[in-house]
């Protein structure tokens, strides 16, 4: 069977209080088509996290995956940088 290469993208969570999943706010910069000014563009994807390890703030890595529910098709692959709160 033929491993396909699947996409891994970069982001921060914004959301863990669900069992199991966490909300990931992905952010890229984007040519205006008529201004030529860079702007922002974001979104909020929906991923698998099976051992509950990621809370808000951290950095994290996903992966594209068969659909798990109707909203989540990314699996968590590793926490880059975990939050760290100064309070």
């Amino acid at each position: 069977m033929i491993e396909r290469n699947t996409r891994q993208i970069t982001g921060k969570v914004i959301s863990s209080k669900r069992d199991k999943s966490i909300t990931v706010l992905v952010e890229r910069k984007v040519k205006h088509p008529i201004y030529k000014k860079i702007i922002r563009r974001s979104s909020k994807i929906q991923a698998h996290d099976e051992m509950n390890q990621c809370s808000e703030g951290d950095v994290v890595v996903i992966q594209e995956s068969k659909p798990i529910s109707k909203t989540k098709s990314w699996n968590l692959v590793n926490i880059e940088k975990k939050f760290e709160n100064i309070e």
